[in-house]
């Protein structure tokens, strides 16, 4: 008996360490999220133990809470927990609140990943479940020579008088854009004693692949719009101006890239963008100072419209987060 205990224990150890093996999903991973939200991966090893960060639908890139791989399941915890406070004192104190955490576990299927997105009901009662679907990014390649770039016939995207060659984004939601005066406008505020809308980001009809984009943009004091290069890299449009650098500032590419340096006007001045997206690569200038230099691009940013990073996408701006105008909005395609 004793002997075929030993053996039995041998067993579980052997198939521990098999089931375990965290190399099928070391790596970074575009996410799927139901039937239309986007995110992304990177799960690591380093220094004895396994770790990651995640970008989920929105917001920024976060790291996990936890991660760990148990029977060929990787599990892996979301940063952000729900707060439920379920007891208060006569002055409204919280006596007694429950913290619901959120996870996703993912198993091995072919070449891509697959698994379920998970949160418990707030009543104790219950889960809440969502698919989730990963594909593995190959290694960014080596920066492209920009000198050697060619480039196409340079296309308008606005022609100043309507919003033909656009549509929102969520056909369901109010549109704020407008064309005034040969501006591109967008004002998501609410009218004084009207309903509180939810107001949709717009987009290009036509879909591109790597380009030059140049733009021009006013956006007010406390502002806040985006660029999104093929619906997928937020270029960061926002009121920044004398803040320390930061990945969230204006031309940045939103929690990912920082721009080297400062170099926003004050918040209702016009400002100049030139973008290259080129070989999964970013240039950014910033009214003529280049602040991205040619640095990779890993993944999608929040807000995504797609996940294929490799497809080709629309031009896709921000138009649910503050007022914002735009002109002379040009696109030149790059020729491979």
């Amino acid at each position: 008996m004793i002997t075929s205990s030993c053996q039995a224990k041998k067993v579980v150890k052997a198939d521990g360490a098999m089931n375990n093996d965290i190399s099928q999903f070391l790596g970074q991973w575009t996410l799927d999220i139901g039937t239309s939200q986007v995110g992304w991966l990177e799960v690591n090893q380093k220094n004895g133990y396994i770790d990651a960060n995640l970008l989920w639908i929105g917001g920024s890139v976060l790291p996990v809470s936890y991660i760990y791989i148990a029977d060929n399941t990787l599990y892996v915890g979301r940063a952000i927990t729900r707060k439920v406070v379920r007891e208060k004192d006569d002055k409204g104190n919280e006596l007694r609140s429950h913290n619901f955490p959120a996870w996703v576990e993912f198993k091995r299927d072919g070449e891509k990943i697959r698994g379920y997105y998970l949160e418990p009901g707030i009543k104790g009662t219950g889960i809440d479940s969502t698919i989730v679907r990963g594909t593995k990014l190959p290694d960014v390649p080596p920066a492209p020579d920009m000198k050697k770039v060619k480039f196409g016939k340079p296309i308008n995207l606005l022609n100043n008088k309507d919003l033909t060659g656009w549509r929102l984004t969520e056909p369901n939601r109010t549109n704020g854009w407008s064309v005034v005066n040969g501006i591109l406008v967008n004002d998501p505020v609410a009218k004084e004693g009207t309903t509180l809308f939810r107001y949709g980001n717009l987009r290009t009809e036509k879909e591109f692949e790597d380009f030059n984009l140049k733009l021009e943009v006013n956006v007010p004091a406390h502002s806040n719009s985006g660029v999104y290069l093929r619906g997928r890299y937020e270029i960061q449009v926002l009121d920044s101006y004398g803040r320390p650098l930061d990945s969230h500032n204006m031309g940045a590419l939103y929690c990912r890239l920082t721009p080297l340096v400062s170099a926003e006007r004050p918040a209702g001045e016009w400002q100049k963008l030139d973008i290259t997206l080129c070989d999964r690569h970013l240039s950014v200038l910033l009214n003529g100072i280049t602040i991205i230099d040619n640095q990779p691009v890993y993944g999608p940013t929040g807000g995504a419209l797609t996940s294929d990073v490799f497809a080709p996408g629309p031009i896709h701006l921000q138009g649910d987060h503050g007022k914002v105008s735009y002109r002379n909005m040009v696109l030149t395609p790059i020729i491979k």
